[in-house]
């Protein structure tokens, strides 16, 4: 018969069996006053809202990653662009991003949108009615409409193979985007900035061509077409600004909006010396289309 030994604590000066040692990393709360900081939102909206597969490999995926917003990349009339970076403490892994934040109604400046938004559809009663009140939260609903249908045409044109940022993920009226720039932070020049030798100019119109008949394969035209939505990145050119892309058969301004585009970017070439054919460039996209 044996009997039990009572309980003897280890020495303090007794040196631990590293098999019994862990390491560890400190998970602070992220949350600060002003919103700069936060848990990243990937996991937080549902697999719809996340981007499309193959997810890119600068995307972070640990859950306990943090956001932290490091400035405003752009104002514009109806959203606001700012710097995130999304990092996570426990991989090592971070990743920019450019978060795009609508505005509702009341603090927007876009007042044509009624020419966009032609043959788009708003599944709940609620929400149209609201819309048509112009109630508080109907402007909540436009500013979301607005976010849903640039996330619906990135994630369509993206997976088509159109030059268009990644995006990340959607939740309400924030847009969460692969971040065109340099890993320093520095945004890509608009192209209406940049100033391109002849050889690369004309690298460039073939690319904004590629964009035009893209979204022509997929039935819409971008509807706000020009070098001011158009980054050129290195030696690429990459569309943004796509809330209002329309679509060519529904709404009845299609055609007219993709003449339009057509005809501002070939406009610029043109000016700067390379001779396009605006005219030329619709009549392909359409043959694409329709």
């Amino acid at each position: 018969m044996t009997t039990s030994q009572p309980y003897q604590p280890a020495p303090a000066d007794a040196e631990l069996d590293p098999f019994f040692t862990f390491d560890y990393v400190r998970l602070d709360e992220p949350e600060t006053g002003d919103g700069s900081r936060r848990p990243t939102t990937y996991w937080e909206v549902a697999r719809g809202d996340r981007g499309p597969e193959p997810l890119p490999e600068w995307v972070v995926l640990d859950s306990g990653a943090v956001d932290t917003e490091l400035g405003v990349l752009k104002t514009g009339k109806e959203a606001d662009v700012f710097l995130l970076e999304r990092a996570s403490a426990l991989t090592g892994e971070s990743s920019l991003l450019a978060a795009k934040r609508y505005r509702d109604a009341t603090h927007s400046s876009f007042h044509r949108s009624s020419l966009y938004t032609e043959g788009r559809g708003v599944r709940r009663s609620r929400d149209q009615r609201a819309l048509a009140r112009g109630s508080s939260y109907g402007r909540q609903v436009a500013a979301g409409l607005w976010a849903r249908a640039e996330w619906e045409a990135l994630g369509a044109a993206w997976a088509a193979g159109v030059a268009v940022p990644y995006p990340v993920s959607v939740q309400d009226t924030e847009l969460l985007l692969e971040f065109v720039g340099t890993p320093d932070g520095l945004a890509a020049p608009r192209l209406a900035q940049a100033r391109p030798a002849p050889d690369l100019l004309e690298h460039c119109w073939q690319q904004v061509r590629e964009v035009v008949l893209g979204l022509a394969d997929l039935g819409w035209a971008h509807g706000d077409l020009s070098p001011y939505n158009l980054l050129l990145h290195g030696e690429v050119v990459v569309a943004i600004d796509l809330p209002q892309v329309v679509d060519l058969v529904a709404n009845p301004f299609g055609v007219e909006l993709l003449q339009r585009d057509c005809a501002t970017v070939a406009g610029w070439f043109t000016g700067r010396g390379l001779a396009v054919d605006d005219e030329l460039l619709l009549s392909e996209a359409l043959a694409v289309a329709l």
